[in-house]
């Protein structure tokens, strides 16, 4: 009677009120605390006099659809099981990591086992049953669980990926296409000026064939010129040589012959000779007898 004289009193009517709150959020407490349960049923519907079960608490399966109590109607899941379902008469068994699989995540009674594979393999699908080789950036997937490279015109910058084809224009007008693409890389694109892009230069086929015409006749006229220095060195050293030829005397060497006619005309030659050399000493001799002595 004392407690509530006191909070009857008008400077405690504050108080009163926080005192009852707290009584009120107190017996809450008490009443959820006493109607939690983490086993068997978790939500039910009420049919006469038993309860037929509507969820199944995680990593419970269905015993029987109906009964007198909700934690009679789910059990857990055996050891080495598990259920995704709130509302399953089986659990299925864990997955078990084998071969080239390595352990992520061990099983519950929610989830199954979690796999992966080991160093330079891959998951070959999405629940990871098996492994496959990884392939490296410039590589795809192929048949039988191999790689091979992209293809010509095409490209890959991902791990395991499949290879994309090359971009045919940039992405921004302002840019314009500096390099083709790799097995690894994609076309490279670099800005250009507005102007350049707008108006671009036609190329003037004078231009391109001006340089040609005049390599051209550049060629002709050094070849021709060769071919006459060529001449002139030939003539002159032709000339030279006839020359040294003219300037040798002619010998005439006479092969015996025992021909008579040769003989004769050999031996009257001689005595002509002869003759002519008689007749010029006796010239001489008589033009010394022919001068007068000096005493």
């Amino acid at each position: 009677m004392s407690s509530l004289r006191w909070l009857c009193r008008p400077d405690n009517s504050m108080a009163a009120i926080l005192w009852a709150m707290g009584l009120s959020l107190l017996l809450q407490g008490c009443l959820c605390s006493v109607g939690q349960n983490d086993k068997g049923c978790m939500r039910w519907t009420p049919k006469g006099e038993d309860v037929c079960c509507d969820e199944c608490h995680p990593g419970h399966r269905l015993y029987k659809d109906c009964g007198p109590r909700p934690t009679e109607l789910c059990i857990p899941c055996e050891p080495g099981t598990y259920t995704e379902s709130s509302k399953s008469y089986m659990c299925k068994r864990c997955t078990q990591c084998v071969g080239a699989q390595v352990y992520v995540k061990q099983c519950t009674t929610t989830s199954d086992t979690k796999c992966g594979c080991r160093e330079g393999l891959i998951c070959g699908d999405v629940p990871c049953s098996f492994c496959i080789k990884k392939c490296d950036k410039g590589e795809e997937p192929a048949a039988k669980r191999s790689c091979r490279p992209c293809p010509d015109g095409t490209f890959n910058d991902q791990i395991h990926q499949k290879c994309k084809p090359w971009s045919t224009k940039c992405p921004n007008t302002e840019q314009k296409i500096m390099a083709r693409g790799d097995a690894l890389n994609d076309i490279k694109c670099a800005n250009v000026s507005i102007g350049t892009v707008s108006n671009p230069k036609k190329p003037d086929p004078t231009e391109n064939a001006l340089p040609l015409v005049l390599t051209v006749i550049i060629s002709i006229v050094l070849m021709a010129f060769g071919i006459i220095i060529t001449i002139i060195i030939m003539a002159k050293k032709i000339f030279q040589k006839s020359e040294e030829e003219g300037e040798k005397p002619i010998q005439i060497i006479r092969t015996p012959t025992d021909d008579p006619t040769t003989l004769i005309a050999i031996e009257c030659s001689f005595h002509e000779a002869q003759q002519e050399q008689g007749s010029s000493s006796e010239s001489l001799a008589s033009k010394d007898s022919s001068e007068p002595l000096i005493a």
